[in-house]
Order: structure tokens, then C-alpha cells, then sequence
């Protein structure tokens, strides 16, 4: 099997915390030949642990795609994932890029136009969908046992859990707060499980009413409020043109005692499902209500109870997988734009204080 050739552009936080120990795992056939961030120090370590020894380092992405790559990571604040990524595939690249896919939908269908063009795949880093719920859940849909999927939640929110170390508080590099941080993941998780990527309606709210609290309590200690540019509450609703509607509910810090986040919330015709205890199924049978919980410990003996996969692990192998043997990607680029139509519209609405309509 061909040992592949990657680049990684953006050494920070999301490489060192998912993408480079997770190659480091599972990438066996792969050779990190380049590493790029603008402080070249973090590049510089970067390489040192996880490249080959004659990795090379670049402070300019335009070096970095010179070099003989089969495919790049873009691991970079949200405002530069567009252009890098453009710029990536037109260098020949294979891509997978960190969510959000892109700060707008034209930037993002501008990814997606140049992945077709340059005839090169392009993925987006949703990990939630790998998940054995997330998994087992798709299948017992495609299945038909929960029918027509009419009503649907995604909830991201956080107690208090406002991120305080990079860019995620700068409204001009991340083009948004919670909504574009962990929103993405609940509504990417629930639209796919859906298979709905035809919104035809969106009312917005966004909120700043914690923000400002000087010294306030943080699993990551007190936030700055003077760097605090971005909201840290949103919520949405978006309805389909086959008239099912999705509740989306984002927040970093808010006064609700029931946090959870990267989930959903399914009702359909037959039954429904939820990820409030773990993977929950409900339904009608016999005359009679049922609440299941399907055991995905992948176990069956006294002496193994097994493990669920991890989710990044397995995002990883789907992406190397397909470059070496052509086999499917789970996150297409088009539905990733979706994704970011909707948080462009939850925000656009917000700002007008009128729904948005999509137009085909």
C-alpha cells in the first residue's frame, strides 16, 4: 500500500489535541513531510514529534503546497479555512479541513467547486458522526424504525465552558461563538442522521448576556470580557421543504442546569430517539410505550466487554482509507456547506430580526 504524503497547515490546538495523535495511531501508511504555522515554533515541535526526520517547516501555507503531497490537513482559525483550502486543491491536494467548513456559504460552495473541478475530495472534520451511537443510530434510521423523522433538536450547550485559550473569543478569526463552535457539531450530527439538507426557513436569536461578567466561574477559569467579541448563546429553528423542523440550541455559558452537547433529539412517524442517558430509543409496540438502550460496548463474553471506537480514530481511518482504496467518505462536502448555511442564516436573522429564506 502507497504511503501517503501529508502536509498540516495550523499547529495548533486541534492538531495537537486530535489530528496528529490520531495519525500518530492509526496512520501507519503515512509520512507528515510538512508542517506550517505562523508562529514557527509550534511548527517546529510539531515536526519534530510527529514528522519524518527530514520534515520540513513553512511559516507561508504557499511554500508548504509546493512540496509533493497527496493530501493537506487544514487545521486553521475558521476566516482562513476557505482560502487555504481553494488553494490546497488547486495545488493538486486532497483535503480534510476542521469544521466549520467555511465563515459563509459562498466560501464554502467555492470549496466545494474547487474539490470538483481539480477532481480532488474534499472532508470536513465532523467526528460526532463516527461515534458508535452516532453509527448505530444511522443505521436503525436507514432501517426505517423511526419513519419519517419530522421534529428534531440539536443541542450544544455548555453550563459554563467558555473556551479561553486561542482565537475562539475573536469574532473577526472565528466568525462567531458557540453557535459556530459547538452548534456546528449538533446540527451537522442531526441534519445527517436526517438526511435533510434542504432548509427552506430560518428564524435566528443570538445572545450576549453573560459575556461581560468579570471573574466569572469557567471550567477553562475566568473568560476576559474586553476579548469577548462573540456571542455566547444562540438558538434557531429551521424548517425543510419537506416541512420537518429542527430546534437548534447553542451556548458556551448560560443558566441551565442540563449541559449537553454534539447530540440530538430524533421524532419520527414510527419512533424517536434521543442522547439524553445515552443512546435512547422510543416507540409503540404491543399497544404498549418502549424506552430501549441499546448496549454498544461491542462485548458477548464473561472475559472481553469490548470498547467503543473512537470517534477521531475513526474519522481518521475513513479519511486514509479513502485515498489509498477509494472507499466512501462520510462527510461530503456538500452537506458540510449546508451546515453552514444555516449558522450564516441563524446569524444573518438575528441581525435583521426577520426570517431567512432560502431561494434556490
Amino acid at each position: 500500500m502507497k504511503q501517503l504524503k501529508i502536509g498540516i497547515i495550523g499547529c495548533g490546538g486541534i492538531a495537537n489535541n486530535k489530528h496528529l495523535p490520531t495519525l500518530k495511531v492509526v496512520g501507519k501508511t503515512v509520512d507528515l513531510i510538512a508542517f506550517c504555522d505562523l508562529i514557527p515554533a509550534r511548527a517546529q515541535e510539531a515536526a519534530a514529534t510527529y514528522g519524518t526526520s527530514d520534515a520540513k517547516v513553512f511559516t507561508d501555507y504557499h511554500e508548504l503546497l509546493k512540496q509533493d503531497l497527496d493530501a493537506v490537513y487544514v487545521l486553521t482559525p475558521n476566516n482562513s479555512h476557505a482560502p487555504i483550502t481553494i488553494a490546497a486543491l488547486d495545488a493538486g491536494c486532497h483535503v480534510l479541513c476542521e469544521k466549520p467548513m467555511a465563515a459563509t456559504y459562498s466560501e464554502a460552495r467555492a470549496m466545494c467547486e474547487a474539490a470538483a473541478r481539480n477532481g480532488k475530495s474534499l472532508t470536513i472534520g465532523y467526528q460526532n458522526r463516527y461515534r458508535a451511537d452516532s453509527q448505530y443510530l444511522k443505521g436503525l434510521i436507514e432501517d426505517g424504525d423511526l419513519g419519517d423523522i419530522y421534529f428534531a433538536r440539536a443541542p450544544a450547550i455548555r453550563r459554563r465552558g467558555v473556551p479561553t485559550w486561542g482565537v475562539f473569543l475573536d469574532a473577526e478569526k472565528q466568525g462567531g461563538g458557540p453557535l459556530i463552535d459547538i452548534g456546528t457539531h449538533s446540527l451537522d450530527l442531526t441534519l445527517w442522521l436526517m438526511n435533510n439538507y434542504e432548509p427552506e426557513m430560518v428564524v435566528g436569536a443570538v445572545y450576549r448576556k453573560l459575556a461581560d461578567n468579570p471573574n466569572a466561574a469557567n471550567i477553562w477559569g475566568p473568560w476576559d470580557p474586553t476579548v469577548f467579541t462573540v456571542e455566547d448563546s444562540a438558538f434557531g429553528m429551521i424548517r425543510f421543504k419537506n416541512g420537518a423542523t429542527v430546534l437548534l440550541e447553542t451556548a458556551w455559558a448560560i443558566n441551565l442546569a442540563n449541559p449537553k452537547e454534539a447530540a440530538t433529539v430524533l421524532a419520527g412517524t414510527k419512533g424517536g430517539a434521543d442522547m439524553e442517558d445515552g443512546l435512547r430509543i422510543n416507540g409503540e409496540r404491543n399497544g404498549k410505550l418502549y424506552l430501549s438502550k441499546p448496549d454498544l460496548a461491542g462485548g458477548g463474553v464473561d472475559f472481553y466487554a469490548g470498547e467503543e471506537p473512537v470517534a477521531a480514530e475513526e474519522e481518521c481511518k475513513v479519511f486514509l482509507s479513502h485515498l489509498q482504496n477509494g472507499t466512501p467518505l462520510t462527510v461530503l462536502p456538500d452537506q458540510a456547506a449546508v451546515v453552514t448555511k444555516v449558522l450564516e442564516a441563524v446569524y444573518a436573522s438575528a441581525k435583521s430580526g426577520k426570517p431567512v429564506y432560502f431561494v434556490d
